[in-house]
Protein backbone atom coordinates (compact mmCIF):
# COMPACT_ATOMS: atom_id res chain seq x y z
CA UNK A 1 0.00 0.00 0.00
CA UNK A 2 1.06 3.67 -0.87
CA UNK A 3 2.43 5.27 2.78
CA UNK A 4 1.11 8.27 3.09
CA UNK A 5 3.28 11.39 4.86
CA UNK A 6 1.76 14.65 6.28
CA UNK A 7 4.52 16.30 7.79
CA UNK A 8 4.09 19.82 6.79
CA UNK A 9 -0.10 19.61 6.89
CA UNK A 10 0.59 18.75 11.10
CA UNK A 11 2.88 21.15 11.79
CA UNK A 12 0.60 23.80 10.11
CA UNK A 13 -2.52 21.93 12.94
CA UNK A 14 -0.12 22.20 15.48
CA UNK A 15 0.89 25.86 14.91
CA UNK A 16 -2.46 27.43 14.02
CA UNK A 17 -3.68 25.80 17.82
CA UNK A 18 -0.60 26.75 19.10
CA UNK A 19 -0.16 23.27 20.61
CA UNK A 20 3.43 22.25 21.52
CA UNK A 21 4.29 18.04 19.85
CA UNK A 22 3.56 17.14 23.65
CA UNK A 23 0.35 18.71 24.02
CA UNK A 24 -0.80 16.83 19.99
CA UNK A 25 0.74 13.76 21.39
CA UNK A 26 -1.36 13.23 24.50
CA UNK A 27 -5.15 14.36 22.49
CA UNK A 28 -3.57 11.77 19.36
CA UNK A 29 -2.46 8.46 22.02
CA UNK A 30 0.58 8.51 20.36
CA UNK A 31 4.41 9.92 21.74
CA UNK A 32 5.77 12.75 21.42
CA UNK A 33 8.59 11.72 20.12
CA UNK A 34 6.16 9.97 17.26
CA UNK A 35 4.85 13.18 16.52
CA UNK A 36 8.14 14.81 15.62
CA UNK A 37 8.91 12.14 13.21
CA UNK A 38 5.59 12.28 11.33
CA UNK A 39 5.90 16.41 11.53
CA UNK A 40 9.58 15.78 9.67
CA UNK A 41 7.93 13.14 7.25
CA UNK A 42 10.61 10.39 8.57
CA UNK A 43 7.58 7.88 9.62
CA UNK A 44 4.17 7.81 7.58
CA UNK A 45 1.26 8.28 9.36
CA UNK A 46 -1.37 5.10 9.79
CA UNK A 47 -4.98 4.89 9.44
CA UNK A 48 -5.41 5.02 13.39
CA UNK A 49 -3.73 8.24 13.56
CA UNK A 50 -5.88 9.88 10.93
CA UNK A 51 -9.00 8.92 12.30
CA UNK A 52 -8.02 10.29 15.73
CA UNK A 53 -7.06 13.66 14.00
CA UNK A 54 -10.15 13.41 12.70
CA UNK A 55 -12.04 12.88 16.26
CA UNK A 56 -10.09 15.34 17.93
CA UNK A 57 -9.21 18.24 15.64
CA UNK A 58 -12.38 18.04 13.72
CA UNK A 59 -10.46 18.12 10.36
CA UNK A 60 -11.60 15.69 7.42
CA UNK A 61 -8.69 13.29 7.09
CA UNK A 62 -8.97 13.21 3.84
CA UNK A 63 -7.70 16.64 3.24
CA UNK A 64 -4.96 16.74 5.94
CA UNK A 65 -3.76 13.33 3.75
CA UNK A 66 -4.15 14.61 0.48
CA UNK A 67 -0.21 14.06 -1.45
CA UNK A 68 0.24 17.38 -2.91
CA UNK A 69 3.87 16.97 -2.50
CA UNK A 70 4.46 15.76 -6.10
CA UNK A 71 2.59 18.74 -7.38
CA UNK A 72 4.77 21.12 -4.96
CA UNK A 73 8.17 19.32 -5.53
CA UNK A 74 7.25 19.06 -9.51
CA UNK A 75 6.51 23.24 -9.11
CA UNK A 76 9.89 23.70 -7.04
CA UNK A 77 11.60 21.81 -9.82
CA UNK A 78 10.20 23.46 -12.81
CA UNK A 79 11.00 27.24 -11.20
CA UNK A 80 14.51 25.64 -10.16
CA UNK A 81 15.10 24.88 -14.21
CA UNK A 82 14.83 28.19 -15.12
CA UNK A 83 18.36 29.84 -16.48
CA UNK A 84 18.31 32.43 -13.82
CA UNK A 85 18.72 29.42 -11.56
CA UNK A 86 21.46 28.18 -13.81
CA UNK A 87 25.01 28.58 -11.30
CA UNK A 88 23.23 27.67 -8.07
CA UNK A 89 20.73 25.24 -8.80
CA UNK A 90 19.90 22.80 -5.87
CA UNK A 91 19.58 19.24 -6.53
CA UNK A 92 16.68 17.47 -5.75
CA UNK A 93 17.96 15.76 -2.28
CA UNK A 94 17.53 19.76 -1.11
CA UNK A 95 14.60 20.43 -2.90
CA UNK A 96 13.12 17.44 -0.74
CA UNK A 97 14.56 18.59 2.77
CA UNK A 98 13.17 22.66 1.80
CA UNK A 99 9.45 21.12 1.51
CA UNK A 100 9.52 18.98 4.47
CA UNK A 101 11.58 21.41 6.88
CA UNK A 102 10.69 25.17 5.02
CA UNK A 103 7.10 25.21 3.58
CA UNK A 104 6.81 28.21 4.11
CA UNK A 105 9.59 29.05 2.75
CA UNK A 106 9.40 27.57 -0.61
CA UNK A 107 6.02 28.96 -0.97
CA UNK A 108 7.50 32.18 -0.52
CA UNK A 109 9.83 31.36 -3.12
CA UNK A 110 7.64 29.95 -5.71
CA UNK A 111 5.64 33.23 -5.27
CA UNK A 112 8.45 35.37 -5.58
CA UNK A 113 8.84 33.00 -8.62
CA UNK A 114 5.36 33.33 -10.07
CA UNK A 115 5.75 37.22 -10.00
CA UNK A 116 9.09 37.86 -12.11
CA UNK A 117 6.98 35.47 -14.65
CA UNK A 118 4.55 37.58 -14.43
CA UNK A 119 6.61 39.92 -14.64
CA UNK A 120 8.41 38.53 -17.84
CA UNK A 121 5.39 38.30 -19.57
CA UNK A 122 4.54 41.69 -19.40
CA UNK A 123 7.89 42.83 -21.01
CA UNK A 124 7.53 40.17 -23.69
CA UNK A 125 3.98 42.12 -24.68
CA UNK A 126 5.07 45.28 -24.32
CA UNK A 127 8.17 44.19 -26.84
CA UNK A 128 5.39 42.38 -29.28
CA UNK A 129 2.14 44.45 -28.84
CA UNK A 130 1.03 48.25 -28.43
CA UNK A 131 -1.64 47.00 -25.88
CA UNK A 132 -0.27 44.41 -23.96
CA UNK A 133 -2.10 42.64 -21.52
CA UNK A 134 -1.61 44.03 -17.59
CA UNK A 135 -2.53 40.67 -15.95
CA UNK A 136 -1.99 37.01 -16.38
CA UNK A 137 -4.09 36.08 -19.28
CA UNK A 138 -7.83 33.50 -18.40
CA UNK A 139 -5.74 30.62 -20.26
CA UNK A 140 -2.86 30.80 -18.20
CA UNK A 141 -4.88 30.67 -14.54
CA UNK A 142 -6.57 27.70 -16.05
CA UNK A 143 -3.56 26.17 -16.52
CA UNK A 144 -2.11 26.71 -13.28
CA UNK A 145 -5.36 25.05 -11.98
CA UNK A 146 -4.88 21.85 -13.94
CA UNK A 147 -1.06 21.87 -13.32
CA UNK A 148 -1.28 22.06 -9.64
CA UNK A 149 -3.79 19.16 -9.45
CA UNK A 150 -1.53 17.21 -11.73
CA UNK A 151 -4.44 17.69 -14.87
CA UNK A 152 -6.44 14.96 -12.67
CA UNK A 153 -9.97 15.86 -11.34
CA UNK A 154 -10.56 12.80 -8.88
CA UNK A 155 -14.07 14.16 -8.21
CA UNK A 156 -14.48 14.48 -12.13
CA UNK A 157 -13.71 10.58 -12.36
CA UNK A 158 -16.07 9.54 -10.03
CA UNK A 159 -19.03 11.17 -11.92
CA UNK A 160 -17.69 9.28 -14.89
CA UNK A 161 -17.29 6.23 -13.71
CA UNK A 162 -20.65 6.23 -12.38
CA UNK A 163 -22.37 7.74 -15.14
CA UNK A 164 -23.98 5.39 -17.46
CA UNK A 165 -24.93 3.28 -14.01
CA UNK A 166 -22.57 0.58 -14.93
CA UNK A 167 -24.12 -0.24 -18.41
CA UNK A 168 -21.45 -0.75 -21.34
CA UNK A 169 -22.72 0.73 -24.19
CA UNK A 170 -21.28 0.08 -28.00
CA UNK A 171 -19.55 3.35 -29.27
CA UNK A 172 -22.58 3.40 -32.16
CA UNK A 173 -24.97 4.39 -29.35
CA UNK A 174 -23.50 7.00 -26.94
CA UNK A 175 -24.56 9.88 -29.24
CA UNK A 176 -28.20 9.04 -29.22
CA UNK A 177 -28.12 7.59 -25.32
CA UNK A 178 -26.80 11.48 -24.60
CA UNK A 179 -29.79 12.59 -26.74
CA UNK A 180 -31.94 10.71 -24.53
CA UNK A 181 -30.70 11.24 -21.33
CA UNK A 182 -30.55 15.02 -21.83
CA UNK A 183 -34.08 14.83 -22.59
CA UNK A 184 -35.54 12.56 -19.82
CA UNK A 185 -33.04 14.03 -16.86
CA UNK A 186 -33.00 17.78 -18.00
CA UNK A 187 -35.58 18.30 -20.12
CA UNK A 188 -32.96 19.50 -23.17
CA UNK A 189 -33.80 18.60 -26.74
CA UNK A 190 -31.10 18.39 -29.20
CA UNK A 191 -31.31 19.91 -32.21
CA UNK A 192 -28.75 19.55 -35.56
CA UNK A 193 -28.71 23.11 -37.37
CA UNK A 194 -27.87 24.21 -41.14
CA UNK A 195 -24.15 26.08 -41.10
CA UNK A 196 -26.37 29.44 -42.31
CA UNK A 197 -28.89 29.15 -38.96
CA UNK A 198 -26.18 28.93 -36.85
CA UNK A 199 -23.30 31.59 -38.09
CA UNK A 200 -19.64 31.63 -36.80
CA UNK A 201 -20.53 28.87 -33.87
CA UNK A 202 -20.82 24.82 -33.15
CA UNK A 203 -22.90 24.82 -30.46
CA UNK A 204 -25.20 26.88 -29.09
CA UNK A 205 -27.54 26.12 -26.07
CA UNK A 206 -30.98 28.24 -25.56
CA UNK A 207 -31.55 28.12 -22.00
CA UNK A 208 -34.93 29.84 -22.44
CA UNK A 209 -36.23 26.82 -24.93
CA UNK A 210 -33.94 24.55 -22.86
CA UNK A 211 -32.24 23.36 -26.26
CA UNK A 212 -29.25 22.42 -27.59
CA UNK A 213 -28.08 23.70 -31.00
CA UNK A 214 -25.34 21.44 -32.76
CA UNK A 215 -23.99 23.12 -36.14
CA UNK A 216 -23.55 20.59 -38.86
CA UNK A 217 -20.29 21.22 -39.53
CA UNK A 218 -19.49 18.72 -36.58
CA UNK A 219 -18.51 15.02 -37.70
CA UNK A 220 -19.93 12.97 -35.76
CA UNK A 221 -17.36 12.34 -32.64
CA UNK A 222 -17.46 16.30 -32.35
CA UNK A 223 -21.54 15.85 -31.95
CA UNK A 224 -20.70 13.53 -29.40
CA UNK A 225 -18.28 15.55 -27.17
CA UNK A 226 -20.14 18.42 -27.66
CA UNK A 227 -23.48 16.32 -25.84
CA UNK A 228 -21.26 14.97 -23.60
CA UNK A 229 -19.82 18.34 -22.43
CA UNK A 230 -23.45 19.82 -22.08
CA UNK A 231 -24.21 17.30 -20.02
CA UNK A 232 -21.41 17.30 -17.49
CA UNK A 233 -22.05 21.14 -17.54
CA UNK A 234 -25.89 20.85 -16.90
CA UNK A 235 -26.02 17.91 -14.36
CA UNK A 236 -22.68 18.38 -12.36
CA UNK A 237 -22.88 22.23 -11.79
CA UNK A 238 -23.08 22.13 -8.16
CA UNK A 239 -19.61 19.74 -8.34
CA UNK A 240 -18.22 22.72 -10.82
CA UNK A 241 -19.01 25.88 -8.58
CA UNK A 242 -17.25 23.44 -5.84
CA UNK A 243 -13.83 23.14 -8.03
CA UNK A 244 -14.04 26.55 -9.12
CA UNK A 245 -14.34 27.72 -5.21
CA UNK A 246 -11.46 25.29 -4.48
CA UNK A 247 -9.36 26.55 -7.63
CA UNK A 248 -9.24 29.84 -5.09
CA UNK A 249 -9.54 31.97 -8.98
CA UNK A 250 -11.17 35.49 -8.82
CA UNK A 251 -11.02 36.77 -12.14
CA UNK A 252 -14.61 36.04 -14.01
CA UNK A 253 -13.17 35.65 -17.38
CA UNK A 254 -10.60 32.99 -15.77
CA UNK A 255 -13.59 31.30 -13.66
CA UNK A 256 -15.63 30.50 -17.33
CA UNK A 257 -13.15 29.42 -18.52
CA UNK A 258 -12.18 26.89 -15.76
CA UNK A 259 -15.78 25.66 -15.79
CA UNK A 260 -15.28 25.17 -19.73
CA UNK A 261 -12.53 23.19 -19.52
CA UNK A 262 -14.07 20.99 -16.25
CA UNK A 263 -16.62 20.10 -18.46
CA UNK A 264 -14.54 19.19 -20.94
CA UNK A 265 -12.37 16.88 -18.43
CA UNK A 266 -15.76 15.43 -18.03
CA UNK A 267 -16.86 14.55 -21.08
CA UNK A 268 -13.45 13.10 -21.77
CA UNK A 269 -14.10 10.52 -18.98
CA UNK A 270 -16.89 9.86 -19.85
CA UNK A 271 -16.24 8.58 -23.59
CA UNK A 272 -12.94 7.51 -22.47
CA UNK A 273 -13.27 5.71 -19.07
CA UNK A 274 -10.30 5.56 -17.12
CA UNK A 275 -9.84 2.13 -16.06
CA UNK A 276 -10.15 0.46 -20.17
CA UNK A 277 -8.67 3.62 -21.71
CA UNK A 278 -5.71 3.23 -19.73
CA UNK A 279 -5.93 -0.64 -20.14
CA UNK A 280 -5.38 -0.14 -24.16
CA UNK A 281 -3.07 2.40 -23.60
CA UNK A 282 -0.73 0.19 -22.26
CA UNK A 283 -2.00 -2.89 -24.57
CA UNK A 284 -1.48 -0.85 -27.65
CA UNK A 285 1.36 1.09 -26.77
CA UNK A 286 -0.25 4.50 -26.94
CA UNK A 287 -1.61 4.36 -30.46
CA UNK A 288 -3.36 7.09 -30.57
CA UNK A 289 -5.10 6.78 -33.64
CA UNK A 290 -6.54 3.11 -33.28
CA UNK A 291 -7.31 4.50 -29.10
CA UNK A 292 -8.93 7.38 -30.72
CA UNK A 293 -10.85 5.09 -33.27
CA UNK A 294 -11.96 2.49 -30.55
CA UNK A 295 -13.27 5.19 -27.98
CA UNK A 296 -15.09 6.88 -30.96
CA UNK A 297 -13.35 10.29 -30.35
CA UNK A 298 -10.29 12.41 -32.31
CA UNK A 299 -7.02 12.12 -32.19
CA UNK A 300 -6.62 15.30 -30.27
CA UNK A 301 -9.44 13.90 -27.53
CA UNK A 302 -7.34 10.63 -27.77
CA UNK A 303 -4.25 12.85 -26.26
CA UNK A 304 -5.59 14.90 -24.34
CA UNK A 305 -7.21 12.07 -22.25
CA UNK A 306 -3.81 10.59 -22.15
CA UNK A 307 -2.60 13.23 -20.19
CA UNK A 308 -5.29 13.10 -17.07
CA UNK A 309 -4.28 9.15 -16.64
CA UNK A 310 -2.06 10.00 -13.02
CA UNK A 311 -4.37 8.47 -10.61
CA UNK A 312 -2.41 7.21 -7.42
CA UNK A 313 -1.79 3.46 -8.17
CA UNK A 314 -2.98 3.90 -11.50
CA UNK A 315 -0.91 5.56 -13.67
CA UNK A 316 -0.18 5.89 -17.53
CA UNK A 317 3.04 7.48 -18.90
CA UNK A 318 3.20 10.82 -17.87
CA UNK A 319 2.55 13.12 -21.20
CA UNK A 320 2.49 16.78 -21.78
CA UNK A 321 0.47 17.90 -24.75
CA UNK A 322 0.71 21.35 -26.42
CA UNK A 323 -1.36 22.52 -29.82
CA UNK A 324 0.04 25.15 -32.01
CA UNK A 325 -1.22 26.86 -35.25
CA UNK A 326 0.24 27.97 -38.11
CA UNK A 327 1.75 31.43 -36.70
CA UNK A 328 3.35 28.87 -34.15
CA UNK A 329 1.77 29.92 -31.44
CA UNK A 330 0.60 27.40 -28.47
CA UNK A 331 -3.34 27.69 -28.50
CA UNK A 332 -4.09 25.12 -25.65
CA UNK A 333 -1.49 23.12 -23.51
CA UNK A 334 -1.84 20.26 -20.57
CA UNK A 335 0.78 18.81 -18.10
CA UNK A 336 0.97 16.04 -16.22
CA UNK A 337 4.17 16.75 -15.53
CA UNK A 338 7.05 18.75 -13.70
CA UNK A 339 9.37 19.62 -17.10
CA UNK A 340 10.20 22.91 -18.15
CA UNK A 341 9.26 22.38 -21.96
CA UNK A 342 5.53 21.90 -20.82
CA UNK A 343 4.82 25.13 -18.66
CA UNK A 344 6.89 27.29 -21.16
CA UNK A 345 7.51 25.77 -24.59
CA UNK A 346 6.27 25.22 -27.71
CA UNK A 347 8.00 28.37 -29.40
CA UNK A 348 11.14 26.75 -30.03
CA UNK A 349 11.07 26.79 -34.18
CA UNK A 350 13.24 23.26 -33.96
CA UNK A 351 10.55 21.40 -32.28
CA UNK A 352 9.07 19.41 -35.07
CA UNK A 353 5.47 20.22 -34.27
CA UNK A 354 6.29 23.18 -36.24
CA UNK A 355 7.16 21.34 -39.55
CA UNK A 356 4.53 18.73 -39.32
CA UNK A 357 2.25 21.21 -41.29
CA UNK A 358 4.00 19.70 -44.22
CA UNK A 359 3.38 16.46 -44.00
CA UNK A 360 -0.58 16.51 -42.87
CA UNK A 361 -1.80 13.66 -40.53
CA UNK A 362 1.25 11.80 -40.38
CA UNK A 363 3.06 11.21 -36.76
CA UNK A 364 6.23 13.06 -36.76
CA UNK A 365 8.37 11.39 -34.16
CA UNK A 366 11.27 13.52 -31.96
CA UNK A 367 13.94 13.39 -29.84
CA UNK A 368 14.70 17.04 -27.94
CA UNK A 369 17.36 17.86 -25.47
CA UNK A 370 16.69 20.56 -23.87
CA UNK A 371 19.75 23.26 -22.85
CA UNK A 372 19.70 21.61 -18.82
CA UNK A 373 20.21 18.29 -20.64
CA UNK A 374 16.62 17.00 -19.88
CA UNK A 375 15.43 15.11 -22.82
CA UNK A 376 12.39 13.75 -23.91
CA UNK A 377 10.13 12.27 -27.13
CA UNK A 378 8.09 14.03 -28.20
CA UNK A 379 5.65 13.20 -31.32
CA UNK A 380 3.77 15.47 -33.67
CA UNK A 381 0.73 15.59 -35.47
CA UNK A 382 -1.72 17.88 -37.56
CA UNK A 383 -5.53 17.65 -36.48
CA UNK A 384 -8.32 18.87 -38.66
CA UNK A 385 -11.07 21.54 -37.41
CA UNK A 386 -14.79 21.81 -38.29
CA UNK A 387 -14.94 23.82 -41.69
CA UNK A 388 -18.41 25.43 -42.59
CA UNK A 389 -16.68 27.86 -45.47
CA UNK A 390 -15.23 27.63 -48.74
CA UNK A 391 -12.31 30.29 -47.43
CA UNK A 392 -11.75 28.87 -44.38
CA UNK A 393 -10.88 24.80 -46.08
CA UNK A 394 -7.62 24.47 -44.14
CA UNK A 395 -7.77 25.06 -40.47
CA UNK A 396 -5.39 22.44 -39.28
CA UNK A 397 -3.46 23.00 -35.95
CA UNK A 398 -0.64 20.88 -35.04
CA UNK A 399 -0.34 18.98 -31.38
CA UNK A 400 2.77 17.32 -29.53
CA UNK A 401 2.61 14.60 -27.12
CA UNK A 402 5.93 14.66 -25.01
CA UNK A 403 7.55 12.46 -22.30
CA UNK A 404 10.86 12.23 -20.68
CA UNK A 405 13.29 10.23 -22.71
CA UNK A 406 13.13 7.47 -19.65
CA UNK A 407 9.35 6.83 -20.67
CA UNK A 408 10.04 6.12 -24.46
CA UNK A 409 10.04 2.45 -24.26
CA UNK A 410 6.81 2.40 -23.46
CA UNK A 411 5.56 4.33 -26.95
CA UNK A 412 5.01 2.71 -30.12
CA UNK A 413 6.02 5.96 -32.05
CA UNK A 414 8.96 5.40 -30.53
CA UNK A 415 9.91 1.91 -31.79
CA UNK A 416 12.79 1.45 -34.41
CA UNK A 417 15.18 4.22 -32.87
CA UNK A 418 18.17 3.05 -30.30
CA UNK A 419 17.84 4.92 -26.93
CA UNK A 420 21.24 4.63 -26.68
CA UNK A 421 22.25 6.56 -30.47
CA UNK A 422 19.15 8.46 -30.73
CA UNK A 423 19.67 11.77 -32.75
CA UNK A 424 18.75 14.40 -29.95
CA UNK A 425 17.58 18.05 -31.74
CA UNK A 426 18.74 21.06 -29.83
CA UNK A 427 15.42 23.03 -28.19
CA UNK A 428 14.89 25.45 -25.97
CA UNK A 429 12.22 27.58 -24.35
CA UNK A 430 11.97 30.37 -26.83
CA UNK A 431 14.78 32.27 -28.56
CA UNK A 432 14.57 35.19 -25.56
CA UNK A 433 15.61 32.90 -22.62
CA UNK A 434 17.85 30.12 -24.69
CA UNK A 435 21.33 30.44 -24.05
CA UNK A 436 22.01 28.24 -27.33
CA UNK A 437 24.12 31.69 -29.15
CA UNK A 438 24.75 29.34 -31.86
CA UNK A 439 21.45 27.98 -32.96
CA UNK A 440 20.59 28.58 -37.10
CA UNK A 441 17.19 29.20 -35.74
CA UNK A 442 17.86 32.21 -33.58
CA UNK A 443 15.45 34.81 -34.02
CA UNK A 444 16.34 37.13 -30.80
CA UNK A 445 19.30 38.24 -28.84
CA UNK A 446 18.55 36.26 -25.31
CA UNK A 447 18.26 38.21 -22.44
CA UNK A 448 20.75 35.72 -20.69
CA UNK A 449 23.05 36.34 -23.16
CA UNK A 450 25.61 39.31 -22.13
CA UNK A 451 28.17 39.00 -24.01
CA UNK A 452 28.35 41.41 -26.69
CA UNK A 453 28.75 40.52 -30.79
CA UNK A 454 32.57 40.58 -31.67
CA UNK A 455 32.68 42.45 -34.71
CA UNK A 456 35.63 40.46 -35.66
CA UNK A 457 33.43 37.65 -36.21
CA UNK A 458 30.51 36.32 -37.92
CA UNK A 459 29.03 33.64 -36.57
CA UNK A 460 26.13 30.89 -37.95
CA UNK A 461 23.44 33.89 -36.75
CA UNK A 462 23.94 37.75 -36.45
CA UNK A 463 23.50 37.07 -32.96
CA UNK A 464 26.55 34.16 -32.58
CA UNK A 465 30.19 35.65 -32.55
Amino acid sequence: MQKTFIGPHLRRLRAERRETQGSMAKALGISPSYVNLLENNERSVSVQVLLRLFEAYGVDWRDIAEDDGTSKLADLRAAILDPIFVDHRPDLAQMRAALVHAPALVQSLMTLYRSYQGLNEQLLSLVESEAPELSTSPEAAVHNVFRRNRNHFRELEDIAEGFWGGALLDRDEVYIALKHRLRDKMGVTVRLCRVEDLPGALRQYDETRTEILLSEALDHTNRTFQLAHMAVLLEQRSLLDGLIAKAGINDTRAMARLRVELANYGAAAVLMPYDNFLAEAKATKYDFDLMATRFGVSFEQACHRATTLQRDGAQGVPFFFLRIDKGGNVTKRFNATGFHLAEFGGACPRLDVHTSFRTPGRIVPQFVEMPDREQFFVLSRTVDRPTWARHSQDNRLAVAMGCAIQHAAEIGYAEGFSMADARMTPIGINCRVCPRSNCDQRAHHAAILTRPVDEHRRGVTRYDS
